[in-house]
């Protein structure tokens, strides 16, 4: 019996999954919010600075928990081969996907950079046939196609009409984030060390990678005011803490395609606080465009559910 039929029949969900649940929707909840937190946090930083900012923050929290959990005994027993991995992932992870996402954010409006960013795992399916040796079926080009059509309509921002007049150079950073977060992902399950040393060495490398982009190209001031509160809010409610959420929802759930699926919900949230928090209004183009995107990935999920 699957969990709607249990629902339905008034049977307990079994207390694991109930606490995964929670867990996944207080996860989703938070990166409901983040798309706004950075429309505020470039309203006086640079990308390079925010995501600086957000980096620091981010490994001040992912250490604090690998301290509360036992885990830092782990950093002895890394390889050479294991932290070159993650220096290699944190070029991808933080740096050159946020500040591509982030430029992206300077560029278009939140409600068209936030869903867009949505086709990763399509673009993920594409990537997977030439660096992991896939396969791509029918129902992967569909749902790329119908994802597409949904990128064409939250990019005309409220009219087909508009098209001519978008900026095109930022719906190019929005997909090609995309690419370097599916290609993270990729390199990523070659990975064996614990999730969360990875996740600290990842924003490790990354910072250093940061730091000498800064010292060429921005400027290390940064003022307090409400982009820099934008700034730790990122990287405790972006990366750090739901990071570890969805880790444990993910672990205590009996259906992770259940769980998996919720996050689907934080776009349509994330409009929600873009409309009543920074004021954008939100147009009936942006919510079909990402029906679209969003039925492209559940479209071509069911091509791999039945490999």
């Amino acid at each position: 019996m699957n969990w709607k039929l249990r629902l339905l029949s008034n049977e307990k969900i079994p207390s694991n999954d109930q606490k995964a649940l929670r867990y996944a929707l207080i996860t989703v909840l938070f990166w409901s919010t983040v798309a706004t937190a950075f429309k505020i946090g470039l309203e006086e930083f640079d990308p390079a600075q925010l995501i600086y900012l957000a980096t620091i923050t981010t490994l001040v929290v992912v250490f604090l928990i690998i301290l509360f959990t036992r885990k830092l005994s782990l950093f002895r027993s890394l390889t050479l081969k294991q932290i070159a991995l993650h220096a290699l992932l944190g070029l991808f992870n933080p740096f050159a996907y946020y500040l591509l996402i982030f430029k992206a954010y300077n560029i278009l409006p939140a409600q068209v950079t936030q869903p867009i960013n949505m086709v990763w795992p399509i673009v993920l399916a594409i990537l997977s046939v030439p660096l992991l040796k896939h396969k791509i079926g029918w129902k992967s080009i569909v749902a790329l196609l119908i994802s597409f059509l949904g990128v064409v309509f939250i990019s005309s921002q409220g009219s087909v009409a508009n098209l001519s007049n978008i900026k095109s150079i930022g719906v190019i950073l929005c997909v090609a984030s995309a690419f370097v977060w599916s290609t993270y992902w990729i390199f990523n399950i070659k990975s064996t060390v614990d999730k969360l040393v990875g996740l600290f060495l990842n924003f490790l490398f990354g910072l250093v990678y940061l730091t000498i982009f800064i010292r060429l190209f921005s400027t290390f001031n940064f003022p307090i005011s409400g982009s820099f509160a934008a700034g730790i809010y990122i990287g405790i409610f972006e990366t750090g803490i739901s990071f570890v959420l969805w880790m444990k929802a993910m672990s205590l759930t009996s259906n992770n395609a259940r769980i998996a699926n919720l996050i689907y919900l934080a776009p349509f949230l994330s409009l929600v606080f873009i409309h009543f928090i920074i004021g954008e209004k939100i147009f009936p183009t942006t919510l079909l465009g990402l029906f679209f995107i969003i039925s492209g990935i559940l479209f071509q999920q069911t091509e791999k559910m039945k490999e």
